[in-house]
């Protein structure tokens, strides 16, 4: 996984960081659409439907027992991060000030793993608020979550790598006319793709395109 050292060099690592998530970010959307920038799509929404669908991974039920899947909570965040991307891209609020926020954020202290967990379910609970209240993208609500799961800046990149080029993937095996096939031997593509970034021991340069080659084995084989 990346890392930065030092301050000031650290600093411009992850700036440069962010920068290729939002170079990829563009590439992505392109692919959608070329002009999405002026497409007027809902983003927001977008982001609180994923974060529903973040709870459910982690679990809120008192009814049932629950065994949480944090490795697809994590990647419910990261997916909001691709919208939230998209939303910053077209606002144009990319800038090295994101970066410095996102690296700021500190892990918050809880006493339990109950308070933990309810600190979590909390924080994404008012990211969705966030989203609804003003149909588009607040920075802090995101930073607190994070910060309650926790998440640091160089997982949030690293996962959002491995999604972004499943993303690229799914479209380019027919996701939006609804050709692409989301289970493979019986599991969803998400699952295969975290077994992936754990399996891969590659540079990190070259993470894309060998992550990209073995999700079209998997998908082939599958």
């Amino acid at each position: 996984m990346p890392t930065a050292n030092g301050s000031t060099e650290g600093m411009s690592e992850r700036h440069a960081m962010l920068q290729t998530m939002a170079e990829m970010q563009d590439a992505h959307n392109t692919l959608v659409h070329e002009q999405w920038r002026t497409q007027g799509y809902e983003y927001y929404r977008a982001m609180w439907v994923e974060c529903a669908e973040m709870l459910d991974h982690f679990g809120w039920k008192w009814w049932k027992k629950q065994d949480g899947d944090l490795d697809q909570v994590k990647l419910e965040l990261v997916d909001i991060w691709h919208f939230a991307l998209s939303e910053l891209l077209r606002q144009g609020e990319v800038d090295a000030s994101i970066a410095e926020a996102i690296n700021g954020i500190a892990p918050r202290s809880a006493t339990t793993p109950e308070t933990q967990a309810e600190q979590f379910r909390l924080a994404i609970e008012a990211l969705a608020a966030s989203c609804l209240r003003t149909r588009s993208f607040e920075l802090q609500p995101f930073l607190d979550a994070m910060a309650a799961l926790p998440m640091a800046f160089e997982e949030l990149f690293a996962l959002y790598i491995g999604k972004n080029m499943l993303n690229r993937f799914r479209q380019n095996n027919g996701y939006k006319t609804g050709e692409y096939r989301k289970l493979w031997n019986g599991r969803e593509d998400n699952e295969h793709l975290i077994e992936l970034l754990d399996e891969l021991d590659v540079p990190a340069a070259e993470l894309p395109e060998a992550l990209y080659a073995a999700l079209q084995v998997r998908y082939s084989a599958g």
